[in-house]
């Protein structure tokens, strides 16, 4: 019977490798995300640049930026 309840349990050494592929997966669907916004914010013109509150400069700031940041 206890050799039952011991295995259910999750050993510590299973969780860290699983860790880093699932960070830098997430990293990468990040920088997709970040590139893809500003696809689209480089995309609106003068007016909805006005309604979203965000100036030329702003925008030619955020569209000048790399994925990865």
């Amino acid at each position: 019977m206890n050799n039952l309840l011991n295995a259910s349990i999750v050993t510590p050494q299973a969780k860290p490798r699983l860790a880093w592929p699932r960070g830098i997966l997430r990293a990468f669907i990040e920088s997709l995300e970040r590139a893809r916004t500003r696809r689209l914010l480089g995309q609106l013109n003068d007016q909805q640049l006005s309604d979203l509150g965000i100036s030329h400069a702003e925008r030619l700031n955020e569209v000048d930026k790399p994925f990865w940041r």
